[in-house]
């Protein structure tokens, strides 16, 4: 319960939008070391996880010629707004990949404009897929079924030690799936919560901005 106060505390202060990895997004944080005591980072979002309080999301962007990262916990209050520029999802759950592909895929203007995603539609999904550079990689990625990536050109051993080590029925674990997530009837419960005080919120920000509107024609 003060976990989901605490949360609805923060989406009262800033919204959260909905994006998922593959989206383009631009975080503004307080900085008191940066000009302005801001800080703006635009990036892909190539990782996500955490639930509740502990939700996190990783931008990934290339800034001269290099990589760059952040991991930004969801609910730290220093975080002032976040936008996404591009809503949009892609082939795979994850795209640390990205980490061993060109450069040209984790580059991103950081004067990117928003492109606009219609309400009710359903969220795009990008079918690109990405040229990684020679190995050596950071990972085994023969190994983890991407479709996200072009054709990784290695040996047939590869892949045939790839099959012999895969485990599939992982997404059939029940207690897997239980310790990272939590039980249904809770689950609902906060569900319900949420999305009411979530309405709350929003009806908040209308008036809001009706009574702006309001006060400018003055």
């Amino acid at each position: 319960m003060l976990e989901r106060r605490e949360m609805m505390r923060r989406r009262a202060v800033i919204e959260i939008p909905e994006f998922y990895v593959g989206s383009i997004m631009a975080v503004r944080v307080s900085d008191p070391h940066a000009p302005g005591c801001q800080n703006r980072f635009v990036g892909i979002c190539i990782q996500r996880g955490g639930q509740g309080l502990r939700a996190w999301f990783v931008l990934r962007n290339v800034i001269d010629d290099q990589g760059v990262e952040i991991m930004y916990e969801m609910y730290n209050p220093t975080i002032q707004a976040i936008e996404v520029l591009k809503l949009e999802k892609r082939l795979d759950d994850s795209l640390v990949y990205l980490r061993d592909a060109l450069d040209e895929y984790s580059t991103f203007d950081f004067d990117m404009q928003p492109t606009s995603h219609a309400v009710d539609t359903a969220v795009p999904v990008n079918p690109l897929k990405v040229k990684l550079r020679p190995r050596p990689w950071r990972e085994r990625y023969e190994r983890q079924n991407l479709q996200g990536v072009e054709d990784l050109g290695l040996p047939e051993r590869f892949y045939a030690r790839a099959a012999k080590l895969a485990t599939p029925w992982e997404k059939y674990d029940i207690m897997k799936q239980y310790r990272n997530s939590i039980v249904e009837e809770d689950q609902e419960e906060i569900y319900q919560d949420v999305h009411k005080k979530q309405v709350d919120i929003e009806k908040k920000r209308v008036q809001k901005r009706r009574q702006q509107k309001l006060e400018s024609r003055r």
